[in-house]
């Protein structure tokens, strides 16, 4: 019984791209009172597993967490598998704005001392007593009051490149960060405003929203569903966005875009840009902000440093990280002082430029470079001498003239475009499956190695 992943990012990634189905990215959760988190956990990945449902999902005693990217087909299918718990009965699936059919690569499930870690210890806390649900039509008319103070309960990051206009938006890198930090901030207006919080997708404000009214706040709400939500409500009912910018998101594309304002700069050069990246010093992996052109001239490193380690050998870059308690730094700290335009705290609502097209994806270098591939056959044998390649066709077409990637654990990723082909022997310009294709291959080939035809 198959409990845990056994297919690497990679393999999926080209499973995915053989497959060649559209893929919902979404997200979701519910407290609730989960006697036994583990036995919930192997239920959800068995019942997930089979629908080839991926993503990152925290199960806790206090209930679950999810982001997900699932197989437009089994949609639905999958919805029935989270009919089947009482609690999760008409669930609001929070389905992104823009999708990407590898938000997600492998499906972790995890349990958790909590679904959001919070920092209490107060056990008379109680997580179900809420505040009150707002949709975007309502959200948008207390923000006109002026008995109201919003509060964006995300972490710098993701504020910095979109939030709505007028809120509080806390410094800070965890949410158990700001609860402290809003209680001492607004412990004078517990009784006479209006406490309106949000977040991406609503987990976080909900709890947060629980938490103040157990502080002896009077008036709290909370943006139903989040940002996600009020992005799909302000879109089909004609409503204007009171929030600006871009939402970010915990999966790889890292953002969404809800208006076409941008509100962050790059923090290298600080031209108007909010395309988040991680360093891509595998030592550092430092979220931050980089436009196209610092990401060519500093090949997607956050600093010098990380740009020369990044040229040295592999096998010194290990000795030289060895012993450095790094972690993941993926979605956290974000703050360095080599970044001289990272802003935090308060934040204005001024644009500074215009996206130029709001149906384009933001791209860094490595989506630039990143290539659609399929695969078509595996090495079979190589004649030194000749220095020619032999491959077993195994899936679609290949053509002289395509452009083709061989992968291997010891060759390594080489790319090259076929300039002449024998098929079964015999001079030809197609191959398909089945047949038997040599040609010249500057580069010893292996059986472990694959052929995959470039189709982008």
């Amino acid at each position: 019984m198959q409990l845990y992943n056994t297919l690497s990012a990679e393999e999926r990634k080209e499973l995915i791209d053989q497959a060649g189905k559209q893929r919902l990215t979404l997200s979701f959760y519910a407290y609730a009172n989960i006697e036994h988190p583990k036995k919930f956990r192997d239920e959800l990945f068995l019942a997930w597993n089979a629908l080839e449902a991926l993503g990152r999902i925290y199960v806790a005693k206090e209930g679950i967490n999810a982001q997900m990217s699932v197989p437009a087909e089994n949609f639905e299918a999958f919805r029935d598998t989270l009919e089947v718990y009482p609690f999760m009965k008409g669930i609001r699936l929070n389905v992104a704005v823009e999708h990407d059919d590898h938000s997600f690569l492998k499906l972790t499930i995890k349990v958790r001392h909590k679904i959001v870690a919070d920092g209490l210890n107060d056990e008379t806390f109680d997580v179900t007593n809420k505040g009150v649900h707002l949709n975007a039509k309502a959200f948008n008319e207390i923000l006109e009051d002026p008995n109201t103070i919003v509060v964006d309960f995300r972490n710098h990051y993701e504020s910095e490149v979109g939030h709505f206009k007028g809120a509080i938006t806390p410094d800070v890198e965890t949410f158990r960060e700001s609860l402290p930090i809003i209680n001492e901030q607004l412990k004078d207006f517990k009784e006479d405003k209006n406490l309106v919080m949000y977040c991406t997708g609503g987990i976080r404000c909900e709890k947060a929203s629980a938490y103040f009214k157990h502080q002896g706040f009077k008036n709290v709400y909370q943006l139903e569903g989040g940002i996600i939500n009020y992005a799909k409500q302000i879109k089909e009912e004609g409503l204007e966005s009171k929030f600006i910018g871009k939402n970010f998101v915990f999966d790889h594309r890292l953002g969404e875009r809800i208006t076409d304002d941008i509100i962050a700069q790059c923090h290298q050069c600080g031209k108007p840009c909010d395309t988040h990246t991680n360093c891509a010093n595998d030592g550092c992996h430092l979220l931050f902000i980089q436009c196209e052109e610092c990401a060519e001239r500093m090949e997607n490193c956050c600093s010098t440093e990380c740009l020369e380690m990044t040229h040295l050998p592999l096998e010194e870059q290990v000795r030289l990280r060895r012993g450095i308690q790094v972690g993941n730094k993926i979605f956290r700290k974000g703050k360095s002082e080599a970044l001289k335009f990272k802003k935090s705290g308060e934040l204005t609502a001024t644009p500074l430029a215009k996206a130029t097209d709001l149906t384009e994806k933001p791209k860094n270098i490595r989506q630039r470079i990143a290539q659609k591939k399929v695969l078509v056959a595996k090495g079979q044998h190589y004649f030194s001498k000749a220095q020619v390649g032999q491959f077993l066709m195994e899936n679609q077409e290949l053509q002289v003239g395509d452009k083709i990637m061989i992968i291997g654990p010891t060759t390594g990723t080489q790319e090259l475009i076929v300039e002449n082909m024998y098929v079964n022997g015999v001079p030809n310009t197609v191959a398909k499956a089945g047949d038997k294709l040599t040609f010249n291959v500057p580069f010893k080939v292996r059986p472990s190695d694959k052929l995959f035809k470039i189709i982008r």
